[in-house]
């Protein structure tokens, strides 16, 4: 994904259509954020390996789509084909690293796994911008495919077992997958999309049918994915009663911020070394190189530090402050910056960010019943999803007006327009200019992107102001079963008691004996712990597809 970032000026430039570039990011985003709720169902229909295939084989054609594409256009549907598989992949891991792990462990291994991922967001921006500038931007995605291969082989051969329980058929499943929910979804975000590139990017008026016409079909479909989630789907995208939930709405905004902060950050910063430093498409690639392994150590030291202490409230209120901190540094960037500010001042914001996201995952599913935990995570991977969109999407719409109103002001001459529209449509172009009409461009370019780091400062700072309002809870104590999530987040956190291997279904605890009137008492028969490979899980008795553990979205729906 990161990627792209370094190769969106060397692929826009030549087909002359820069304005139109983060189409490449949303158009990724925007399948991740649709689509991938359903690989939950598609994991209990296919099994965790077919469903984790799936979304291989989907992220691998997008790749090779992209390598082929002729135009524009075709880049932007081959970049959506390969969103539908790379969220997918991210999904398939989180489910498969819920099934072998327990709450409070599952900080630590998320953290590890995270350092794999960072690993190829620190190593995508300079290595993609390597190939590009060597081989050609294609390159940069036809040379992923092996790694999709080994990828396919490696699952084939090791993720193998199975979920017993009470289940449902496959037909069964099927017809609770929130179809309506994801396309009007689908609608409402794309229809946003269009409105803020026609008119913010291609500067459409209001008077416009490209600008007004999305605006009512956006409005349109946000009112058929309500009347979905509220009233039709078995199975909501976004399962209304985490909506009357503190805990679960705190988190979903500052997940939102955050993702909007993050996108906003990674797709504009390497394009401010391009175009206003005028460095190449490898050297601006190379300084995310810090930030990727900023997001390695933060996620780790999340992990360990709740694994060690069973809390994670004070990590958000001391490192949740540091995104702000290093969105204020990248404002303040100017050409004549030391090369420490250059390359440390994203640092902040990796590892700020990598803590918050892993805690917020953790104090969702803490404050969450067992029985809705599929539910409450796909909840949050939602508004994060919105936001990954949001921060392309509107960042891209900031800096192009304002890029638009920098370059009228400092370019004033009989054929401006012209020239204008060609250095907006065209970053690679701006080290091609004449001297005063590249000074021109560079200053215009330096205050637009500022305006997309304050911007990204403001957003982030939101998240945190919102997240303090979200209590500590330890992280030893059981999680009541087959409750109602208001019951659950009512309860008093019980005395940590020490970490052992005995499963929780054998544990005294009084708490989990109880019950809602509003939900079936849970049958003991119906868990049966299975073994995952060497790994015995201590939430074995999870079953996405049953009744009472992980059935409906909506409270009393299977009763």
């Amino acid at each position: 994904m990161v990627l792209i970032t370094s190769v969106l000026p060397s692929i826009s430039s030549e087909f002359n259509k820069s304005h139109q570039a983060h189409w490449l990011g949303t158009a990724y985003l925007l399948a991740t954020c649709t689509f991938t709720p359903l690989y939950g169902r598609l994991c209990n229909v296919m099994g965790r390996r077919g469903a984790n295939q799936i979304a291989v084989f989907f992220a691998a054609l997008g790749t090779v789509a992209c390598g082929l594409s002729g135009n524009m256009e075709t880049l932007i549907a081959a970049r959506f084909l390969g969103g539908l598989g790379g969220g997918g992949i991210f999904t398939t891991a989180t489910i498969i690293t819920s099934d072998m792990y327990s709450l409070r462990s599952r900080g630590l291994t998320q953290g590890i796994s995270s350092v794999f991922n960072s690993l190829g967001m620190g190593l995508g921006g300079p290595l993609g911008g390597f190939i590009s500038d060597r081989y050609g931007w294609r390159w940069a995605f036809l040379i992923q495919l092996p790694i999709f291969a080994v990828s396919f082989f490696l699952t084939s051969v090791n993720l193998r077992y199975v979920t017993p329980g009470k289940g449902k058929s496959t037909k069964d499943v099927l017809k609770r997958i929130d179809y309506g929910g994801s396309l009007t979804l689908l609608g409402a975000v794309l229809s946003v999309l269009i409105f803020l590139s026609t008119h913010y990017s291609e500067e459409q008026p209001w008077s416009s049918p490209s600008v007004y016409v999305p605006v009512i079909t956006a409005a349109a479909f946000a009112i058929g994915f309500v009347r979905f989630e509220l009233c039709i789907a078995p199975e909501p995208v976004l399962a209304p009663f985490l909506l009357r939930e503190r805990i679960p709405v705190l988190v979903g905004i500052s997940n939102f911020l955050v993702a909007l902060c993050n996108f906003t950050v990674m797709y504009n910063f390497p394009t401010w070394f391009q175009t206003v430093l005028l460095t190449s498409a490898s050297e601006a690639g190379a300084h995310l190189i810090p930030n990727g392994i900023s997001v390695s150590l933060g996620s780790l030291f999340a992990g360990w530090a709740m694994h060690r202490t069973g809390k994670y409230r004070r990590l958000n209120l001391v490192f949740g402050l540091f995104p702000f901190v290093a969105a204020i540094l990248l404002s303040m960037m100017r050409e004549d910056s030391p090369p420490a500010q250059l390359w440390l001042s994203i640092i902040p914001l990796g590892f700020g960010n990598a803590v918050v996201l892993q805690t917020m995952l953790i104090a969702l599913l803490a404050h969450l019943p067992e029985s809705s935990m599929a539910v409450g995570t796909g909840f949050g991977q939602l508004f994060r999803g919105i936001g990954q969109v949001g921060g392309v999407a509107i960042s891209a719409a900031l800096f192009q007006s304002v890029l638009n109103s920098e370059l009228h002001k400092r370019i004033q001459r009989p054929n401006a327009d012209q020239l204008i529209t060609k250095i907006r449509h065209s970053a690679t172009l701006v080290a091609k200019l004449p001297p005063d009409l590249q000074r021109a461009a560079r200053d215009s370019y330096a205050v637009s992107l500022r305006a997309v780091f304050l911007m990204a400062a403001g957003s982030t700072f939101l998240a945190y102001c919102a997240r303090l309002a979200i209590p500590d809870k330890t992280l030893d104590s059981t999680r009541p079963r087959g409750r109602s999530v208001s019951a659950a987040a009512a309860a008093e956190p019980r005395t940590a008691s020490p970490v052992t291997n005995e499963s929780p279904l054998d544990s005294d605890d009084e708490h989990s004996a109880e019950a809602d009137d509003d939900m079936p008492a849970l049958r003991t028969a119906d868990w049966r712990p299975r073994r995952l490979s060497t790994y015995e899980s201590s939430e074995s008795y999870m079953d996405l597809e049953s009744d009472v553990i992980g059935g409906s979205a909506r409270k009393g729906r299977n009763e």
